[in-house]
């Protein structure tokens, strides 16, 4: 009698899945990282404006969002003529007012001075009614305004 048996053939040893909760957690954990969640819902038209000199935002968590243009194609029963969005909703001239003061009462007291304005605008929307923003801006002392827009060459094109 031999102490060494023959392995018997066409049996397939078993997968190994001791490490497969590890790889799942570790990708989750990637994804949860990685991933830039969108903070408002554009309910406009947003095609922005080309320019030559762009920079950069440094923190983003100090930038107040202003957008303007025409609805979208899922909001046209609010009609056809330019809007102003604040957040989630569309807002009149006269809100920007109480939206700058209750974006500046969520911030700490020594980040104030440093809170930007950033007006995304459709490159078509009404100069009358960016007109009319930059109005209400100068009223409650937000004059860092920054205008969004796409990186392009002088002429317009990509």
């Amino acid at each position: 009698m031999s102490k060494f048996k023959k392995k018997k053939s066409g049996d397939m040893p078993a997968v190994n899945t001791a490490s497969l909760p590890d790889i799942v957690f570790m990708l989750l954990f990637f994804f949860m990282v990685a991933t830039v969640m969108r903070q408002n819902t554009l309910m406009i038209d947003n095609n922005l404006p080309f320019a030559d000199q762009v920079e950069k935002l440094d923190k983003k968590d100090l930038v107040m969002y202003i957008y303007a243009g025409k609805p979208s194609a899922n909001y046209k029963q609010y009609g056809t003529e330019a809007k102003i969005q604040l957040n989630d909703k569309f807002a009149d001239v006269k809100e920007i007012a109480s939206f700058i003061a209750a974006e500046r009462a969520s911030k700490r007291e020594e980040l104030i001075p440093f809170l930007t304005t950033a007006l995304k605008v459709d490159k078509d929307a009404n100069m009358g009614l960016i007109g009319d923003i930059k109005q209400e801006l100068r009223k409650v002392n937000a004059l860092k305004i920054n205008y969004t827009t796409k990186k392009g060459s002088v002429f317009g094109r990509d």
